[in-house]
């Protein structure tokens, strides 16, 4: 069958679906719930997908324009270590939004609980859906001036059984990190793409509280 290509002047932007949502089961519930939906499209027999609900996230790119200084973490993933044998991944501050919590409220709370420091200004950049394929997570990133000086050694939430290691870097070290690929945290990636492309108009966007898109 030819598919027919898109318009020209179709706008290159997500859209409403025609989908009719006719059953749902839960096929486990954990730390996030794992359902599968009956979807009917296009006058067709509904069809099952499964989909982890894991809701909305938001993430941080610490940065101290003083020092051009970033801070990562470096955290243990089992799902990456599963992956690849490289389970001590790098990344940037990040955490899902509770059900009293705002996105912003989240990210300053983890910057709190990953980096050991707060904020001092939070600038909402975009947001993105991780892995849309199976998964509703939708993270909100932020840029968030920190005082890289104040950062410890050691960070993590207790209670969430978190141990963070938190390193100052430079930006031209994490630019570079990106650009060799020693890197696979996609929330890290995107910020630090973000980062490589905005990097000459940081302060202007610190002084307005403002993302240039």
């Amino acid at each position: 069958m030819t598919r027919l290509a898109q318009p020209a002047d179709d706008p290159v932007a997500d859209d409403r679906a025609d989908v009719v949502i006719s059953g749902c089961e839960v096929l486990a519930d954990g730390f996030r719930r794992y359902e599968r939906f009956l979807v009917i499209r296009n006058e067709n027999a509904p069809r099952p997908i499964d989909v982890l609900r894991s809701g909305p996230a938001a993430a941080v790119l610490p940065v101290d324009l003083s020092r051009d200084e970033v801070v990562l973490l470096r955290q243990f993933r089992l799902a990456a270590h599963l992956a690849n044998g490289n389970g001590n991944l790098v990344e940037i501050v990040a955490g899902h939004v509770e059900a009293n919590e705002q996105p912003a409220e989240t990210a300053r709370r983890e910057c709190v609980e990953e980096i050991g420091v707060a904020p001092d200004l939070l600038v909402e950049l975009f947001t993105y859906l991780t892995t849309p394929g199976i998964c509703d997570e939708e993270i909100t990133l932020y840029l968030g001036v920190v005082d890289a000086s104040r950062v410890p050694e050691r960070a993590g939430a207790a209670a969430e059984h978190e141990e963070t290691v938190p390193m100052r870097v430079p930006i031209d070290t994490a630019l570079a990190a990106l650009a060799n690929g020693t890197v696979r945290n996609g929330p890290l990636i995107i910020a630090l793409q973000w980062l490589a492309l905005h990097r000459g108009q940081l302060s202007e966007i610190v002084r307005t509280g403002a993302n240039t898109r």
